[in-house]
């Protein structure tokens, strides 16, 4: 069979033009539904041109009425987690500060003690006596 025959047999049948009325009916249906939102555009023309005359002053009004809370409550947010951050470094200065003072003061006494000591050695030295090495004196006997 030629072509042409079988290109006639298609252009008979009944699911060719099951198809070409599947594409009437779509561009019929489209066709009417691009009417029916041209007159819906038509008729909320005037709604539109009204909304966005008063945009401007709505959009005035949102930011004056909102910003201001909404920027105070970033600012309180801010300001609580700064203070929060704040005691912990005065929480931590306090440990690093106590435990420093501790270590200094226990320097200081040992220094103290040493010191001591080699006064009382150098007291006893020239007073005559024998001095042990805990630093009391035993006297001669």
């Amino acid at each position: 069979m030629m072509l042409a025959d079988q290109v006639k047999m298609i252009a008979k049948s009944k699911p060719f033009y099951a198809a070409a009325g599947a594409g009437d009916y779509a561009a019929e249906n489209l066709r009417k539904l691009r009417r029916r939102l041209q007159k819906q555009l038509r008729a909320r023309q005037g709604e539109v041109r009204e909304t966005a005359k008063d945009l401007p002053g709505k959009a005035r009004e949102t930011v004056a009425k909102t910003l201001p809370g909404q920027a105070r409550e970033y600012a309180d947010t801010t300001t609580a987690k700064v203070n929060e951050f704040y005691d912990d470094l005065a929480a931590r200065g306090r440990k690093i500060v106590s435990s420093m003072s501790r270590e200094a003061a226990k320097e200081l006494e040992d220094v103290s003690k040493r010191a001591t000591t080699a006064t009382a050695i150098e007291k006893d030295k020239a007073a005559g006596k024998n001095p042990t090495p805990s630093g009391k004196t035993a006297t001669r006997a």
